[in-house]
């Protein structure tokens, strides 16, 4: 793969991060590629041979985009980077690291190989939200995880209808409800009791938080399939759509809450040795093999 021209993104004020930040600048100058690093963390770095740019300008110049940090770095840069041509690898500086798998200890190592070809190639899709009132658009945004409808205070219930396709499904009086791509079913939808989906299916997960019934369960449905929630009108309160957990759209009484496939996709880089259930026994502690 030619990777001319690179981008980096990531943790801003992390000691850990910075360091990779300079070893990963030295690195490219070594292989003579045109760095552009990330505004915000460009004005905290002091070493030179790179260019200052937003991460809108990485995803429109950029052949490689390398984030450095944790999942909330990589699926903020992901809301954007996914609108360009750009392929993404992460860097963990984080915890978890489902998205950032590579070891910082042994950049240069994984790196090379991604240079060289030798890497596993993602097409990681987003989902989008639109707020309605009155049949009118109010907010909308994109989302790598998950969309969440919830109560704007900390366990209060609130009563809303789903459909599928313009189908009724269910009414429910609950926390809220989880919708999440197969890259955000190990996120909070795991957390929520929801199914692991594996990250090439084109399928999304419905999870009730909370519901006040003993029928209520997670369905799994698909991805191209429009979800509407029709929030009643008889909750007394303001509600909250959240996106990855980092975007809040205000929703009212009687809005309609209306979420499908984004049209844009994540190009997600990994290294030739990257194996998903192996991610998911590392970093879930599945049980090891037995013979």
């Amino acid at each position: 793969m030619e990777f001319a021209t690179v981008g980096l993104i990531g943790k801003q004020a992390h000691q850990g991060a910075n360091l990779s930040f300079k070893a990963i600048i030295v690195y490219l100058k070594k292989r003579g590629c045109r760095i552009l690093v990330e505004e915000n963390t460009a004005n905290k770095l002091d070493s030179d041979g790179f260019e200052s740019a937003s991460i809108k300008e990485i995803g429109k110049q950029a052949d490689l985009a390398i984030v450095v940090g944790g999942d909330g770095n990589m699926l903020g840069a992901a809301r954007v980077l996914a609108e360009f041509n750009v392929a993404v690898v992460g860097i963990n500086r984080g915890n978890l690291g489902f998205l950032t798998d590579i070891n910082p200890e042994d950049f240069e190592q994984q790196l090379d190989s991604i240079f060289a070809g030798g890497c596993i190639t993602e097409q990681r899709f987003l989902l989008e939200v639109e707020v309605f009132r009155n049949g009118k658009i109010q907010s909308k945004d994109s989302a790598v995880n998950e969309v969440v409808l919830h109560h704007g205070k900390v366990a209060h219930m609130l009563e809303f209808e789903v459909y599928i396709d313009e189908h009724f499904v269910f009414s429910q009086r609950s926390d809220g409800l989880i919708v999440a791509t197969p890259t955000g079913s190990t996120a909070y939808s795991l957390s929520g009791g929801g199914p692991i989906l594996m990250p090439n299916l084109d399928a999304l997960t419905l999870v009730p938080m909370f519901p006040h019934t003993l029928s209520s369960r997670p369905i799994v449905v698909d991805a191209n399939s429009t979800i509407k929630m029709k929030v009643s009108p008889e909750n007394h309160d303001n509600l909250q759509v959240s996106c990855d957990s980092h975007i809040v759209l205000a929703v009212l009484p009687g809005d309609e809450v209306i979420i499908r496939k984004n049209p844009n996709r994540l190009s997600l880089i990994h290294p030739k040795d990257y194996n998903y259930f192996n991610v998911l026994r590392t970093k879930l502690n599945w049980g090891t093999k037995l013979y």
